[in-house]
């Protein structure tokens, strides 16, 4: 018995960080799943409870919770492993799909903030430099764009949580997107305004974390393309993509290229 749990770990343990080919396709099929996790929580999300919408969060759940357990079970350091940002995520995701049938419609926003999963893994971030030019050349301005969409979705289902129903036009997922957005590019149109001390600090909050993500995406998108590549002499990480030698300390580099 003790073998066979062993073996089925080494397999579970090659699929999470492997670097054969099957390894690679499993992490970017869960990649996927995210994806489509997240669309059809941003689809459904100003639609009302109905039976086949439970029973889909429940299938969604119960993918998130088996790569949740199998996660937990292949960290060396499980308290460690416990302790990080994207593990509460999941287990508040989990919480949240499992408690809408029963705690109501508001408590399905909370399901958005699966889309912070999305990129933030050493294993696919390798592989996608790896296999994807583009995301290669391109890494800093997708990964800037994807965390101003997940800090919009998140920003969007603590408005609806927390102050939905209580603020004057505040009422449907789409009352409080559009609140988000217009708060975040300070354009204010008025018709949706914070008259609580909680509310406005919480669009304070959307201002100041949202401007800084929305400059750090046209900064990541303005600046000169840059590549990921380690020096071996100084450490720095960032180079031009045809670069020979390292700008910082001149050490020859082997950036790998498709050639001319």
């Amino acid at each position: 018995m003790a073998t066979t749990k062993a073996g089925i770990k080494t397999r579970i343990r090659l699929l999470y960080q492997g670097r054969s080919t099957r390894a690679t396709r499993f992490r970017y099929a869960l990649l996927i799943f995210d994806a489509l996790s997240i669309f059809f929580f941003l689809a459904t999300a100003p639609l009302p409870l109905s039976p086949m919408l439970i029973l889909a969060d429940m299938l969604i759940a119960t993918l998130i919770l088996a790569d949740f357990i199998c996660r937990l079970w292949l960290a060396e350091n499980r308290l460690r492993h416990l302790c990080q940002i994207f593990v509460w995520v999941d287990l508040v995701v989990i919480a949240s799909l499992l408690a809408v049938p029963f705690m109501g419609q508001g408590w399905a926003a909370l399901r958005l903030l699966r889309a912070l999963r999305l990129l933030h893994s050493y294993h696919l971030l390798r592989d996608l430099r790896r296999d994807v030019r583009i995301f290669r050349l391109h890494e800093d301005a997708i990964v800037a764009a994807v965390n101003l969409l997940v800090f919009i979705f998140t920003m969007t289902a603590l408005v609806l949580l927390l102050r939905g129903g209580k603020e004057p036009g505040l009422e449907t997922y789409v009352d409080a997107l559009y609140f988000t957005v217009t708060t975040l590019t300070t354009t204010g149109f008025g018709d949706i305004i914070m008259t609580s001390g909680e509310g406005r600090l919480l669009a304070v909050g959307i201002m100041v974390v949202g401007v800084g993500l929305f400059l750090g995406l046209v900064r990541a998108i303005f600046m000169p393309s840059k590549v990921r590549y380690k020096c071996e002499g100084c450490g720095l990480l960032k180079h031009d993509p045809d670069a020979i030698h390292c700008k910082h300390c001149g050490r020859e580099l082997q950036i790998e290229t498709e050639g001319a």
